[in-house]
């Protein structure tokens, strides 16, 4: 008997080891390339923060990003737990953004293996476990956004291991041991830390207390409490040191400026109610299109009308954790539409299809004699496995292509500006200037106005970089004011200016203020057709 528990345990841990084989391969599609492709903006401001940290001031509590003009530039942000990592490997290695990623993957294959042993504890069921593994491993949005450099990947694997060791701590244990407070509160206050998306665990954590008392066991309220209130202390506290010191504001504001004053909206107005109830359905199509898949939506879809029948030691956890990622949609993804915001409903739908794949096999087993039936089975199962892999792949094509010409231009400026200018980029995203590898400004060149050029080049702007110039001569006051400054001859697709204020010459500030007296005028496109200033032309 020993021996029989032992040789399924080694076919378990070996066939956990194939699922991350596969989950590894997935992830390393693309590994290499820059970090330009989806999202551009997320990655390089992570790996910005990154840089920084090894190159200037390495100290988790302040990350710093490049844009937002001169040094330093303290951004409010989760805690930059793979950042900072990818940092210390920067100063033993050198900085190589494929670190970053690698970071990503392994918190991703953790997460794996996390999913495969939290299944077979929920269901009672090794096969759960492995089938929920696979799906997690195979998912396209697991796949891509498991190596892409952000902080997802983290904060996905904190808070599928926090649930778990939450789960066992409250549901397994008669009388849940003091000792192992500690470390369930530290993986809950990571998860927070990690993102604070992941503050959805409240719900089923709250689940998870509800459920022992209805099972009247008994329930140490002050262990529950700090379970509760302490990790959401230890992120209301971070989040008050950054923000005390911070010049970019990205948590609070976003939250202030946008998601609140939409909330409320809908809960005031019946027009805006169903406006944001429209909004909230459409996000069950970045679900489906690109996090979870054709198949993989449909086996979800499935294994949560059959959750109730399903043989678990948590069902209430399984629905507070869908209860909470719904109204975390509802309130935020309705306002910021990106389809990582839902990642944290990944480890609950593999899960939930691990757990129904799992029972279906068991029923199958002892209910069909014949071994060509289940060798059927088995056939059915690694085809569905196959076609979630194949449709896992396509659903995010699209997402690794990248500019290949911005990149090349941006490392070209990187040799061809003096070291240490400040620049003001004209388009609106982090990525293009990390590869220029220049503190400024990145803004959009068709809202960016003279007075806000004037204003950066006093505080040191030397250079205005033209990345989306057809955006800018459609600003025409801006490009026509920015005529009176020299270009740069740079061996890019973009036009440079070089904005000292000792090269800006007098025809060209008269050539502005002529424009300025056409326009008000009236006659601002026969004066631009005459100067033939500014055309708006396609390159």
């Amino acid at each position: 008997m020993i021996a029989a528990f032992r040789s399924g345990r080694l076919a378990w841990l070996a066939g956990l080891v194939a699922i991350l084989t596969i989950a590894l391969a997935l992830r390393l599609h693309g590994i290499a390339d820059p970090m330009l492709d989806h999202p551009g903006w997320r990655q390089g401001d992570t790996a910005a923060i990154a840089r920084n940290f090894a190159l200037s001031r390495f100290n988790i509590m302040y990350p710093q990003a490049m844009y937002n003009g001169p040094p330093p530039n303290y951004v409010e942000l989760e805690l930059q737990i793979v950042p900072y990592a990818a940092a210390a490997l920067y100063k033993l290695f050198g900085v190589h953004e494929i670190i970053g990623r690698l970071l990503s993957i392994a918190f991703s294959l953790g997460t794996v293996v996390v999913v495969a042993y939290f299944a077979r504890w929920l269901f009672r069921s090794g096969a759960a476990g492995l089938f929920a593994a696979f799906v997690f491993a195979a998912l396209p949005g697991s796949v891509y956004y498991g190596r892409t450099f952000m902080p997802d990947a983290a904060m996905v694997f904190f808070l599928t291991a926090a649930l778990f060791a939450t789960a066992y701590f409250l549901a397994d244990r008669e009388r849940p041991r003091t000792r192992t407070l500690l470390g369930v509160t530290a993986l809950i206050s990571l998860a927070y830390l990690a993102k604070p998306v992941a503050v959805v665990a409240v719900v089923p954590i709250v689940a998870l207390l509800f459920e022992r008392l209805l099972r009247r066991r008994p329930l140490p309220w002050l262990q529950a409490t700090v379970v509760l209130v302490v990790p959401l202390l230890v992120l209301a506290l971070y989040d008050r040191r950054v923000a005390s010191y911070a010049q970019w504001h990205w948590a609070s504001g976003i939250t202030r400026l946008h998601v609140a004053p939409a909330l409320v909206a809908a809960l005031t107005s019946g027009s805006e109610f169903v406006a944001k109830l429209a909004a909230f359905g459409s996000t069950f199509l970045l679900l489906h299109a690109t996090l979870l898949g054709g198949v993989f939506s449909w086996l979800a879809i499935g294994a949560f009308i059959a959750l109730p029948w399903l043989r678990t030691r948590s069902r209430s956890l399984l629905w507070a954790w869908l209860a909470g990622g719904l109204a975390y949609a509802y309130v935020v993804v309705t306002v910021e539409r990106v389809d990582y915001y839902l990642l944290l409903l990944l480890p609950l739908c593999s899960l939930v299809i691990g757990g129904g794949a799992g029972a279906l096999l068991v029923a199958v087993r002892d209910s069909v004699g014949a071994p060509a039936a289940r060798y059927a089975l088995i056939a059915a199962f690694a085809l569905v496995g196959l076609i979630g892999l194949v449709q896992s792949r396509a659903a995010v094509a699209a997402y690794y292509q990248y500019n290949a010409h911005a990149y090349r231009d941006a490392r070209t400026l990187d040799r061809a500006l003096p070291p240490g200018a400040l620049v003001v980029i004209g388009h609106y995203g982090p990525d293009i200037q990390y590869y220029v590898d220049r503190f400024g400004w990145e803004e959009d060149p068709a809202l960016w106005t003279p007075f806000d050029e004037e204003s950066a080049i006093r505080k040191g702007a030397r250079y205005f970089i033209s990345v989306e110039d057809l955006r800018l001569r459609e600003n025409h006051d801006l490009c026509i004011w920015l005529q009176r400054f020299p270009l740069v001859e740079t061996a890019t697709h973009w036009p440079v200016y070089h904005t000292d204020p000792a090269l800006a010459s007098h025809r060209g500030d008269a050539l502005w203020r002529a424009f300025r007296k056409a326009e008000l005028a009236g006659r601002a496109t026969p004066f631009l057709k005459k100067t033939r200033l500014c055309p708006v032309t396609t390159r």
